[in-house]
């Protein structure tokens, strides 16, 4: 506008100076001739020197003008750039929902813009930056829970710094020896010094960083993610003083989703079985809202290597298989030593050397079908396994015990489901969970048996279940609210190895279970292969061979409540506490006997109690 007042007041100035100097145009003298000098003296009169001064501050003002406009210009392109940028990382971020794509194309001012690079001046370029701008922020506001983060753009590739700092506190009526994370079927019985001592541990060590990387071809997307948090010990950990304690890799894996709902994953990360919020897709686990850091009863999960084959059929059908890390989890008492189920780890093969590891004959297959209808996410899966043990048939005789030795080949798998429905306007999740099978204790919270042994040497799949219920209220965006109630339970699995009453399995009969309820001595330091046998003062005494205790079932109850203070671009600031109760009960077995000269009778099953309390205070980067 300025400029075009300016060029108004230019004209008119130029049209009014004929008529100044003198109203009517005569013929002009010749160049040169007197005439002429007389003439050009006689212009030069006062009252056009001071128009002429004028003409040239206007020309001086519309110079100045253009530069300032091109500055402007040359500024509205950066900023449409940079707005350009954002918009485009937000349609990649949800890309998958389209929501975000489709309103972006919809408005016409930032289709402007982003179709347009270079060249917008003045009101175009304005309303396209803003638009875009306000395009932008109501994108991230319309992501409950989940706002843009801040990302770095290297090469085509997208890398979004993610994780929280953590710091927590746990403490239990009885002593678990344990961080953050709880040790379930380790829940001491009566007779246990630990459950005569409370303990309280705090630690940061469940800080975690995490790391996404993506890029974007034609028709695929291309990238990984890496997960780690403190949640391990090496040889020189302690809590003494520096508290340093090891890395320990959560999820490290790849990826290539393609257009047409093919999506390919290989890595460490979280096992199929382990519910998802959204389809199949890795990175929308919902592990149970709560602190512990080993998560409830009844939740079934595992992360190890997985190689993930998905197919995303529309909004509502998602198909998966995926071929998994096997292991093996075994108890067994009153067994002949006729069977070799693994090894300790090798330190030259980079293994663990006080940790066991199973002779794996094949990866853990593992199945998914994800259906959302439109109100609730719902899963079927199911998991098939292989274990194997070495077997000597031959193990009683005097010359060549190992004669006829073999390998002995056993199936294990279960089926399970997952519901999860949100209610009035998703302020409360009620979710259903369950798993059940022959083998797949490994598979749930709590850590039961896989397999036990029969008097011949081979193995047997425990027969086990693992249910969880959960409760999640989100009244405002600044509170989460939970309650979960989960079982797990083992079968007996008993055999006669001699006499009449079983004697040999999980949770047999004949199994003694009397010394569960009488106090131990402490023990005494012992030599190990690495070196750690513990000191004086620091080894609870052992309940010992007459206190089996195999588990028949695990029940925890827990309510907790997230708060945060802020959430926002610049993160999320929140604190929390966390209550559990805990119940180990135990199968029945021999209840009476003498142990230290004490005379016990009992039912002959017997049971631990935990409570346990826990608090948080973690900042999340956006």
């Amino acid at each position: 506008m300025r400029f075009f007042v300016a060029c108004v007041v230019a004209w008119s100035l130029f049209t009014a100076s004929p008529m100044a100097a003198g109203g009517i145009k005569k013929d002009a003298p010749p160049a040169g001739s007197p005439a002429a000098a007389v003439t050009a003296a006689a212009a030069a009169s006062p009252a056009e020197a001071r128009m002429e001064n004028e003409l040239q501050e206007l020309r001086d003002l519309l110079a100045a003008q253009g530069k300032q406009l091109h500055e402007q210009n040359e500024q509205l392109k950066e900023e449409l750039k940079e707005q350009q940028r954002k918009v485009q990382f937000l349609e990649g971020q949800l890309n998958e929902t389209g929501g975000l794509r489709r309103n972006l194309t919809a408005t016409p001012a930032v289709a402007a813009a982003v179709a347009s690079g270079s060249g917008l001046t003045g009101r175009t370029a304005g309303a396209a930056t803003t638009a875009a701008a306000a395009a932008a922020a109501g994108a991230e506001a319309g992501q409950a829970g989940s706002e843009a983060p801040a990302s770095i753009h290297i090469k085509g590739i997208t890398l979004t710094p993610g994780g929280y700092m953590a710091a927590e506190s746990v403490w239990r009526q009885r002593a678990l020896m344990a961080d953050v994370n709880s040790p379930f079927n380790a829940v001491p019985f009566p007779g246990s010094s630990q459950s005569h001592a409370s303990e309280f541990n705090a630690s940061g060590r469940q800080s975690r960083v995490a790391m996404l990387a993506e890029g974007k071809l034609d028709t695929v997307k291309i990238g990984g993610y890496y997960e780690a948090d403190f949640l391990s010990a090496g040889l020189t950990s302690n809590s003494n003083q520096s508290n340093s304690y090891t890395f320990r890799q959560r999820q490290f894996w790849a990826q290539a989703a393609f257009t047409n709902g093919w999506t390919f994953t290989g890595g460490q990360m979280w096992s199929l079985v382990t519910e998802t919020k959204r389809g199949v897709d890795n990175r929308t686990e919902a592990p149970p809202l709560v602190i512990d850091a080993q998560y409830n009863v009844g939740f079934s999960w595992a992360r190890q290597y997985g190689f993930r084959v998905a197919k995303h059929m529309g909004d509502k059908l998602w198909l998966a298989f995926a071929v998994e890390n096997p292991e093996t989890t075994l108890a067994v008492h009153g067994n002949n030593n006729n069977f070799l189920a693994g090894a300790p780890g090798a330190t030259g093969g980079l293994m663990n050397p006080i940790a066991t590891y199973a002779f794996s004959a094949a990866p853990d297959l593992v199945f998914k079908a994800a259906i959302e209808p439109g109100w609730g996410h719902y899963e079927i899966f199911g998991v098939v396994s292989t274990f194997r043990a070495r077997v000597f048939p031959n193990f009683a005789a005097a010359v060549n015990p190992t004669a006829g030795a073999f390998n002995d080949k056993r199936a294990g798998g279960g089926i399970g489901a997952n519901a999860r429905v949100a209610l009035l306007n998703k302020k409360v999740e009620v979710g259903l969970h369950f798993l059940g099978g022959d083998g797949v204790g490994r598979y749930g919270t709590a850590g039961l048996a896989d397999v036990t042994v029969r008097p011949n040497g081979t193995l047997a799949p425990i027969r086990s279940f693992q249910s969880l219920g959960s409760l999640e209220l989100h009244p405002t965006p600044k509170l989460d609210v939970y309650m979960y109630v989960g079982g797990e339970y083992a079968a007996r699995t008993a055999y006669i190895k001699s006499g009449a009453v079983p004697n040999e399995g999980y949770g047999a009969q004949g199994f003694n279970n009397f010394a569960c309820y009488v106090e131990p001595l402490p023990g005494s330091s012992v030599s190990t292969p690495t070196g750690v046998g513990g000191s004086t003062g620091f080894i609870p005494g052992s309940l010992g061979s007459n206190c089996t205790g195999d588990t028949r079932n695990i029940i925890e109850g827990t309510f907790g409540f997230w708060y945060r203070f802020y959430k926002g671009p610049k993160g999320t600031i929140q604190w929390g506490p966390q209550y559990s109760y805990v119940q180990r009960n135990t199968w029945y077995g021999v209840g009476s006997g003498t142990v230290n000269g004490v005379t016990v009778t009992s039912n002959g099953a017997p049971h631990g109690v935990e409570n346990m309390l826990f608090t948080s205070f973690r900042y999340s980067l956006p």
